[in-house]
């Protein structure tokens, strides 16, 4: 579709008026102009590969404003996974997920991440952000498949709700911390995604995390693989598998097939880490 032909789409998506509120300026911005709008976060939306941003402001009563943003995310993987990066809030039923918090409502709907921000929040602004936000979800026609990648994901103990998927090394340190460097070779033709499990153990939980990553092809998987586990897990490079136990006395371990790699960061025994390493990298 024509950049021309994607403007005029996403203007129709979003409504010119809600009750007293109307719309008073739209202002487009795209990989390069993001800065000029959001200073602070743009790195996140491009580290999604985001394409257009509408950014629609609305007046209300007494001068109030609403801001909405519609991402064009080129893909719903995208949009999912740009929508997982902060998913604190009250979770509601809108697009694909949304969360509700401050003022600010977050969700994602086939191809779109849409925020809709009142700058004064008040019973009366919540109920026109929550009312624009299913008007627009309501619009946007695409469906919003989770990734494959997710999907892989063993449901068993898995806490839906702190999902990550993502592309590069700095969005994975900033959900869990693996390493400065790049030491698994994460770049923006990789998917990952990062799955939290919740165990009892001894009567204690046990937060698990589970790491699945796609490679383009089996030689940067591999690649990747051996960088890994000399930095990471070096003490499991003359082990039939790696798979070892920390000095905490949780097990941290990983597997490859082909252009898959999944890895167990602190799981309660031995055996829940091979089983959560070896169902993700199962055939779907």
């Amino acid at each position: 579709m024509e950049a021309v032909d994607r403007t005029t789409v996403m203007k129709q998506l979003i409504p010119t008026k809600v009750d007293s509120w109307r719309a008073v300026k739209d202002d487009f911005y795209d990989p390069q102009s993001i800065f000029d709008y959001i200073d602070g976060a743009g790195e996140v939306y491009r580290a999604y590969n985001f394409q257009l941003l509408l950014a629609r402001r609305f007046q209300g009563p007494e001068g109030r404003l609403i801001f909405v943003d519609l991402f064009f995310m080129g893909s719903p993987a995208e949009a999912f996974g740009v929508f997982t990066h902060d998913r604190e809030g009250e979770k509601l039923t809108i697009g694909g997920s949304a969360v509700y918090k401050g003022g600010l409502l977050s969700f994602w709907k086939g191809s779109y991440f849409v925020s809709v921000y009142a700058e004064e929040e008040t019973p009366a602004t919540k109920e026109v952000v929550l009312r624009l936000g299913r008007l627009i979800a309501k619009r946007i026609k695409e469906d919003s498949p989770l990734p494959s990648l997710v999907r892989r994901l063993p449901t068993a103990s898995l806490l839906p709700d702190e999902v990550r998927y993502f592309h590069n090394h700095l969005i994975l340190n900033y959900h869990y911390f693996i390493s400065e460097e790049n030491i698994l070779e994460l770049d923006d033709k990789t998917e990952a995604v990062l799955g939290f499990y919740q165990f009892k153990e001894a009567q204690e939980q046990v937060k698990t995390v589970l790491l699945g990553i796609r490679y383009p092809g089996e030689r940067q998987a591999g690649q990747a693989w051996r960088r890994f586990i000399h930095q990471y897990l070096p003490e499991a490079e003359r082990l039939p598998q790696a798979l070892v136990q920390t000095e905490n006395g949780l097990w941290t371990g990983a597997q490859k097939n082909k252009n898959l790699i999944a890895i167990v960061f602190d799981a309660p025994s031995q055996e829940i880490a091979l089983s959560l390493l070896t169902s993700f990298l199962q055939s779907l």
